[in-house]
This record gives structure tokens, C-alpha cells and sequence, in this order.
């Protein structure tokens, strides 16, 4: 009986502790400017060369000013399709492939081309899962060689999005993932 009480008890205060999506969590991992090509579900840097981190609080902000250049989000999660950050792009498949001269890189070329209409300054916010999904480190990389200027890597993902009490919708558009 008492180690039912006291399972309970360890559950009700697991329920009640903040959930943390361990965005800012330094987990040892080097940067590095060369896409990870395997194990996408793993712990990342706390930057990516070339680009800006972005955290919940500046990305939330941001996003409601109505005096900055509103950012576009794309979220790079693979899968099935699911709700996302409001008015995110979906881009399953954007941070896979095999280099930065692929066929994901052209597709990748070609869509943000289209979504800044050619303004290379316009703002970027790459994202997916959370601090431990390599997709979106890629999918950053991968804007930052094409050129674009206002890169930005939203690290701590849907998971830093959710625990910081953030509502998630509907994704805006999709792209027909590439052939990696």
C-alpha cells in the first residue's frame, strides 16, 4: 500500500513540474558545416555556422511585432502531417539528402526563391522537433549556402513552442518532398 502512495505521489508531482523542451541545453556536440547524413534523432550544437539561434520568447515576440519583417517559418519535421507553429511552411525532407549539391538543395533553392519572392534578406526560421532533431541544423545549413542572409535556427522547435504555452495550427503550405 505504501508503495502505491508513493508511486502516486511521484506521479502527481512529475504532472505538476514545468515541462522543458531543453532548448538552451549545451549538450558537448561541435558544430560543424557539413550535413549530418544519419541518426537525424540526436542531441545538436548550440549554433550553426552561418546562422542566427533563435529562442521561444525572441521567436514569440517576433512574430506578434507589427513594426519587424515577420519571418518565415518552415517547419522541416518528416512524417505524417501534423500541426505546427502558425503559419509555418512544411518541408518533410528539407533537412536530408546527401550534400549541398543534391536534389533537395535545388528543390530547397527553387521553394525559397518563390517564398521571398528573390529577397534574400527576408527572414528565415527553420525549426522541427526540438533540440535533439538534426533536420532542421541541416535545412539551416542549407539556406545559409544558397546565399540568404537572415537565417535563423529555432533550436528548441515544436517542443520549446509547446512547453512555453504556445499553440500550434494547421501547416500553411507543403512541399512535395524531395527525392533524397
Amino acid at each position: 500500500m505504501h508503495i502505491l502512495i508513493a508511486l502516486l505521489a511521484i506521479a502527481a508531482a512529475l504532472a505538476a513540474a514545468p515541462v522543458r523542451a531543453d532548448e538552451d541545453t549545451d549538450f558537448g556536440v561541435a558544430t560543424g558545416a557539413t550535413l549530418r547524413l544519419a541518426d537525424h534523432s540526436a542531441p545538436t550544437p548550440r549554433e550553426v555556422p552561418g546562422a542566427r539561434t533563435v529562442g521561444t520568447a525572441q521567436l514569440r515576440e517576433w512574430m506578434r511585432s507589427e513594426t519587424r519583417v515577420q519571418p518565415l517559418l518552415f517547419d522541416v519535421l518528416g512524417g505524417e502531417a501534423h500541426e505546427s507553429l502558425p503559419g509555418a511552411i512544411w518541408l518533410p525532407g528539407a533537412g536530408r539528402g546527401q550534400s549541398l549539391q543534391d536534389a533537395v538543395q535545388q528543390q530547397l533553392a527553387a521553394t525559397l526563391n518563390v517564398a521571398t519572392k528573390g529577397d534574400r534578406r527576408r527572414p528565415l526560421v527553420f525549426f522541427c522537433q526540438g533540440p535533439q532533431c538534426w533536420l532542421s541544423y541541416n535545412a539551416v545549413l542549407r539556406a545559409v549556402a544558397l546565399g540568404y542572409d537572415a537565417v535563423y535556427w529555432y533550436r528548441g522547435g515544436i517542443e520549446a513552442w509547446l512547453a512555453a504555452g504556445g499553440e500550434l495550427a494547421p501547416l500553411r503550405l507543403a512541399w512535395r518532398k524531395p527525392a533524397e
